[in-house]
């Protein structure tokens, strides 16, 4: 069932066996994983079905660092969480990604590919992706809908990844509503997880509402699957017996953040840019490519020039748009409905504050008369007749004017690149967070090898030249990159509770029944999307919590 926490009407307190926090792709995969069972879980989503910049503002916080950095624009808090606006990538870890680098600090996985192979498996069926779509370490299995370049093999690759066609938040939402041993909190928040007298076991989450509502879930077990974020913020809140937060006795929780640094390298010009930017494209006409390419760069130009992981996109720039085409948009622009819904514009704001280049079409300004478009599209219908014609000749309908190369980087891991808590206070009366995103010199040097290997091949395999941003070249300058809303590092998973939150099943080290979802154990990330590997490890630590809850039944434990 699906409950709104504002509504009085609702219950304050609950008895659940699994508290999940966070109804995300991890917490929707984990409650869905007990769905028709006995085990009753409990999902705790401090937003609503749809967007609200109230509950979006908890977000809100401070940032200092290398980089610039927006967490309140980098994250979503609605059910189905921050993936209600991803692209669908789906793509699987390697080995190479996983194992330690001796040129990468800290580097390196308790867990291998094999490790995580099955659940991978059932990730894609979660993903709903068509098993026709095979994969393998790193990759899935082809053909891409339109051949990639012929690469150097020993400085870039074509990788293929997936794309899930579904929103996990309207894919699953019925299924919750169904199922009656789930119950969904909407605007439910976490406020502290309360510990025993050890802080070895939490005995309940306190959770409250907006509207000053406060109540609690009593629980055997407790996931935390908030986000990459939010995680190590709710373990630092935890500290009414633990002073500095439950799991942080070693002073690691918060530590270790990364994102997927993105940045423009440089510019292509050339007289056929469609070669290059054609094969790398997500959507063919209007219809998402099931399976499509990145250019990676490859493992053995990694190896030899001791950097980290990365993939480069071209996203074409249009150039002049023809007064038909122009039109005909102003047209469908005018004809749309205005919408007043707050999720929607909600949305729109975020969907532009986290996209991953730039675009791939010159903004139009709508004009405001219908009539006088519908008047200029009859003048140039020639326009839109030759586009048509392009477009059943797979070619673009507008002549690109440039195609720039954006670079998406793994990051190192860096124990001064960390979250905290800040001093201000959200409207729930708790501290917001503050992000110190930090680069190193090898996020740096990466960027450089990248930009030398990519530029100067990828322009002339369409025939053209290519002009490096100075920062992608110049050490000494300040890289111009931003996030990609892959937050992660956080809890990271190791054995050793001396180098990490939690053990390879998730469970924070020295607190037995508290368990941790999410790119934020990841200890590394190479370039991969990191949802793929989210749902994989969820599905995971479900399988383990199935087997921990049926001991606890078996045993007579409450």
């Amino acid at each position: 069932m699906i409950l709104d926490y504002l509504d009085g009407s609702a219950p304050a307190d609950y008895q659940a066996d699994l508290c999940v926090i966070g109804a995300g792709p991890a917490g929707i995969a984990i409650a869905r994983a007990f769905a028709g069972t006995s085990v009753r879980v409990c999902l705790v989503e401090s937003g609503g079905l749809a967007g609200e910049d109230r509950s979006q503002g908890l977000y809100e916080g401070t940032a200092h660092g290398g980089a610039p950095f927006d967490m309140a624009h980098s994250r979503m808090r609605v059910f189905g969480g921050s993936c209600t606006l991803w692209g669908g990538g789906c793509i699987p870890l390697a080995d190479t990604d996983m194992e330690p680098r001796d040129w990468v600090p800290d580097s390196g996985w308790p867990l291998r590919y094999a490790d995580l192979a099955p659940w991978y498996t059932k990730a894609r069926d979660f993903c709903q992706i068509d098993p026709a779509h095979a994969f393998g370490p790193g990759q899935f299995d082809g053909p891409a809908p339109r051949k990639p370049l012929d690469l150097d093999p020993d400085a870039l690759v074509n990788l293929l990844f997936a794309r899930s066609p579904i929103l996990f938040g309207e894919a699953y939402r019925d299924e919750m509503r169904a199922s009656p041993n789930i119950t969904v909190l909407l605007h439910a928040n976490l406020m502290e997880l309360e510990a025993n007298a050890a802080g070895t076991a939490v005995v309940k989450a306190r959770i409250g509402g907006l509207t000053g509502r406060r109540g609690h879930v009593h629980a055997r077990h407790f996931v935390l699957a908030a986000g990459g974020i939010e995680n190590a913020r709710l373990l630092l809140l935890s500290d009414s017996v633990a002073p500095h937060g439950l799991g942080n006795d070693r002073d690691l929780v918060g530590r270790y953040f990364m994102d997927h640094p993105r940045g423009t390298l440089g510019t292509v010009r050339s007289q056929t840019p469609d070669r290059l930017t054609r094969p790398y494209e997500r959507t063919i006409g209007k219809v998402r490519a099931p399976v499509a390419a990145e250019i990676g760069m490859a493992h053995s130009a990694q190896q030899r020039h001791r950097v980290l992981n990365g993939r480069v996109h071209p996203f074409p720039v249009e150039g002049a748009v023809p007064q038909g085409i122009r039109a005909l948009r102003n047209v469908r622009a005018a004809l749309r409905p205005p919408t007043r819904d707050e999720g929607a514009l909600l949305e729109a704001r975020l969907s532009a504050a986290m996209q991953n280049g730039p675009s791939a079409a010159t903004a139009v300004a709508v004009a405001p008369n219908l009539a006088v478009n519908a008047v200029r599209l009859g003048l140039h219908i020639g326009d839109v007749l030759r586009a048509v014609a392009q477009r059943v000749s797979d070619k673009p309908t507008v002549q690109s004017e440039r195609v720039e190369l954006v670079g998406f980087f793994e990051q190192a891991p860096n124990r001064d690149s960390r979250v905290t808590l800040g001093d201000t206070h959200d409207a729930l009366g708790l501290r917001r967070v503050n992000v110190d995103w930090r680069l190193t010199e090898l996020d740096r040097y990466t960027y450089r090898t990248l930009t030398d290997l990519a530029g100067k091949p990828l322009a002339e395999a369409c025939g053209g030249s290519f002009e490096a941003s100075p920062w992608a070249l110049d050490e000494t300058a300040r890289p111009e990159v931003f996030g990609t809303a892959h937050h992660m590092g956080t809890t990271r998973m190791s054995t050793d509770p001396a180098t990490g939150v939690v053990d390879t099943d998730g469970t924070v080290h020295g607190v037995h029944n508290l368990h941790v979802a999410g790119s934020s154990v990841f200890p590394t990330s190479g370039w991969a999307f990191p949802t793929f590997t989210i749902v994989a490890l969820s599905l995971r630590l479900a399988e383990h919590l199935r087997v921990l809850l049926a001991a606890c039944e078996g045993s007579g434990m409450t």
